[in-house]
């Protein structure tokens, strides 16, 4: 996956969410399957952030960002920064 596919699906995944966020904001809350989804896109879009910045991190430093692979979403959500 190269950079610009993976912009491309951060901006479907925010996409998604801001329509989630202005639904529950409209009907004053939201239904269990709607936070589960805001959970969901959440994890995905720390994932994808991990790897934009992980790829880019390797290009400045003279390696090679298409051997950087996506980390879990346990290991990504459990990272201190």
């Amino acid at each position: 996956m190269d950079d610009s596919t993976i912009l491309s699906r951060i901006t479907e995944l925010v996409d998604e969410e801001h329509r989630l966020r202005g639904h529950a904001q409209q009907v004053e809350g939201s239904t269990d399957e709607e936070r589960t989804r805001l959970r969901e896109l959440e994890e995905s879009l720390d994932q994808c952030w991990d790897l934009l910045r992980r790829r880019r991190a390797a290009r400045e430093a003279g390696g090679d960002p298409d051997t950087t692979g996506n980390r879990s979403v346990n290991e990504v959500e459990k990272y201190l920064q």
